[in-house]
């Protein structure tokens, strides 16, 4: 799943990697299974977002608008590539970012 901000974490979600507060000290451990009180612990101590376990990011189609075909994922990734061609693809940032660009191009795009 990857960077989720706080406010989209929901109790029963497992963390990918360490939490830890503003100044650096261990919050919770990495492959915790989340519970409310973790919830309110990371707003109490300004834990802005975590890393949470999940599908694999390379899997651009895992999470699809219901109106997006795969097929219409896969030809408007195509198209953007040219765009994309000088940036670092392997920096989850820029996936993301033409990951949304895609769902973006092909939800607004005649099938």
């Amino acid at each position: 799943m990857g960077l989720t901000q706080i406010d989209n974490l929901e109790a029963g979600m497992t963390l990918a990697n360490d939490v830890h507060d503003r100044a650096g000290r261990l919050l919770l451990g990495a492959g915790v299974e989340l519970s409310q009180k973790h919830l309110t612990i990371f707003r109490t101590w300004g834990v802005m977002e975590v890393d949470i376990a999940g599908p694999e990011d390379g899997d651009q189609n895992s999470h699809l608008p219901a109106e997006v075909t795969h097929e219409q994922m896969d030809a408007a990734m195509t198209a953007l590539a040219p765009l994309f061609r000088n940036s670092d693809q392997g920096h989850p940032v820029m996936r993301e970012l033409l990951r949304l660009a895609a769902v973006r191009k092909a939800s607004h795009e005649p099938s």
